[in-house]
């Protein structure tokens, strides 16, 4: 006869079974992370469970003894009502519920309720004081009006975001007098009072350089952004400093205004000089590089930089490049920016190509007029160009073609080598004429856009389309570099580079129509990521004839210092075999 269970211990044993699912499978308690087994259960509302979580540090063992019980118990009343402070609640309990055998603590914290404005009084001084209509401003973009949740951040941002907006314009040394936050915590309210002075009003006075050597003043005095006389502002200051960083002559910039030595103006403003201090960089540069891509093979290159030609503050470029189905030796001179932001860009360069079947041989030279405003850069210039052209087995030619050129690029992204966000659109427009030692009369129209569209923190989904036009009786005259190509990494993945375009005997050369379309999915792992991928294209030489060639496939991607690399391994619709794309290259 089997011996009989007692009642008492069939209810120990489900009390302990339904203990163990309440700590297994409950929401609602915090645990030591990285711990398997609690050694306390804080039970929190879902409005402060987020900031104990992150910033309250809970034991990683079991608490065995009463002394490590009390210890952590007086740390706990300590710690937690000052952090949950920080988040507007000011009255917060933590109460020990019990002690679950052996030693894991489980206790209850209560927020009380959350404390708001009650009242907010912003006194100003200075001779902002004077302003009726901006004093108001002042108080209407006040971050922390009556009625708002009371939180350390907050109020830290609201006194912040008040000194900025009065010290942006006309008062440059404005400042915080006093702040003060009077909390009833048993009304839950909060009683605000800021005192800001904003200081006299100040104007811009003359530019005071200094750590120039090489460079004439007039280098920095041509990109300034304000006049002497004119109102401050600090938008304008900065603009100063950003155009300044942006020279490759200057490797730091440091622009402040100077106010210990402002003197007085006939209406009462200072008149403030602009310190400019600047620490040249190296005027030549010599660099090496070697690389390897699917699209041209192998790359050995040869760059010289100049960044003080002729002592005019002129960057003259040189550069050779040896790759296995090209070689190139390009000479570039770029002025620098003008007041107004222009500059002139001066390109001339031989280069010899040999690709599916199409071996070229071009010279060129051209000049073009080039600005950037608000991430857009605009340019004209005017090219001309003498091309070589033999296909095998087909017309061998010369031609020639003086292009007036006209683009539009802008570029806004959150982060320039490793995009999460962001597009890039371009468009170029150009023509040429036989009237003007051109052999064809031709309008060549091409447009691209890229798109980053964020799929959360770890993935991103990229856009891309292109599309080309070249207006002309015929293709015949015009060098290829204003025809189209496509084929290869950036434009139909799984067909090799430039294999699709218009079929002239045994080559490939280019025609007057081009569309591509791609979609590229990414996850990343830190720096690593892997992609899937479909891109769509082709290149004909008139629209009806226009057929889209499709490929699909995947690859990895890695975030190093000059950008993502990629390795993809493709499949082109009617290709024998799967392509392998690799693009890597490593300057020093």
């Amino acid at each position: 006869m089997a011996a009989e269970f007692p009642r008492s211990r069939w209810v120990a044993a489900w009390r302990g079974y339904l203990l163990g699912l309440l700590l297994v499978f409950s929401s609602q308690p915090l645990y030591a992370q990285g711990s398997s087994i609690p050694g306390v259960i804080l039970n929190a509302p879902e409005a402060v469970r987020e900031i104990l979580k992150a910033h309250f540090v809970l034991p990683d063992k079991l608490l065995l003894n009463e002394n490590e019980r009390a210890t952590f118990l007086r740390r706990a009343r300590r710690e937690i009502p000052e952090l949950l402070a920080t988040e507007g609640f000011f009255s917060a309990t933590v109460k020990l519920r019990r002690v679950i055998s052996p030693g894991v603590l489980e206790l209850d914290v209560a927020t009380g309720p959350l404390t708001r404005v009650a009242k907010v009084e912003i006194d100003v001084r200075g001779d902002l004081q004077r302003e009726v209509q901006r004093v108001r401003a002042v108080h209407q973009t006040w971050l922390l009006p009556a009625g708002s949740a009371f939180r350390s951040a907050a109020w830290d941002q609201a006194k912040s975001e008040l000194l900025a907006t009065v010290a942006r314009t006309d008062f440059a040394t404005a400042r915080l007098v006093t702040s003060e936050a009077e909390v009833d915590v048993a009304a839950a309210g909060a009683r605000l009072h800021v005192v800001i002075d904003s200081g006299p009003r100040y104007v811009f006075g003359d530019l005071k350089l200094s750590g120039l050597e090489r460079y004439e003043p007039l280098l920095v005095e041509r990109q300034s952004t304000f006049k002497p006389g004119a109102p401050y502002r600090r938008s304008q200051l900065l603009d100063f400093q950003a155009k300044l960083q942006k020279l490759p002559q200057f490797s730091s910039i440091i622009v402040q205004l100077d106010t210990a030595t402002a003197e007085p103006t006939a209406d009462g403003s200072l008149r403030a000089p602009v310190n400019v201090q600047v620490v040249e960089a190296q005027s030549r540069k010599l660099a090496f590089g070697i690389g390897y891509s699917t699209n041209h093979g192998v790359r050995n290159e040869i760059n010289y930089q100049s960044y003080n030609f002729l002592n005019q503050a002129w960057m003259l470029k040189t550069q050779a490049v040896a790759e296995q189905n090209r070689q190139a030796l390009n000479l570039a001179l770029d002025t620098p920016p003008n007041p107004l932001g222009y500059w002139l860009a001066w390109r001339s360069g031989m280069e010899k190509t040999d690709i599916q079947g199409l071996q070229t041989r071009r010279d060129k030279f051209g000049v073009t007029r080039s600005r950037i405003q608000f991430d857009i850069e605009t340019g004209i210039g005017l090219n001309w160009q003498q091309e070589r052209r033999i296909p095998l087995g087909g017309i061998h030619e010369t031609d020639q073609a003086l292009v007036l050129d006209w683009h539009w690029y802008r570029r806004v992204v959150d982060n320039p080598l490793a995009p999460m966000d962001g597009e890039v659109t371009e468009l170029r427009v150009g023509g040429a004429s036989q009237a003007a030692l051109s052999d064809q009369n031709f309008v060549r129209s091409h447009a691209r856009h890229q798109s980053w569209i964020p799929l959360g923190a770890n993935d991103v989904l990229l856009l891309r389309a292109e599309g080309g036009y070249t207006a002309s009786a015929s293709r015949l005259g015009i060098p290829q570099e204003y025809l189209f190509r496509v084929g290869g990494t950036q434009t139909v993945r799984g067909f090799t580079f430039q294999s699709l375009g218009f079929e002239e005997g045994g080559a490939t050369v280019g025609g007057r129509v081009m569309s591509t379309l791609s979609t590229e999915y990414t996850h990343w792992f830190g720096n690593w990521g892997a992609a899937l991928f479909a891109d769509a294209g082709g290149a004909a030489d008139t629209v009806p004839t226009l057929k889209l060639s499709t490929g699909y496939g995947f690859g990895a991607r890695w975030k190093s210092p000059v950008g993502p690399l990629a390795l993809d391994f493709a499949r082109g619709k009617g290709e024998p075999a799967p392509r392998i794309h690799f693009a890597i290259a490593v300057a020093f």
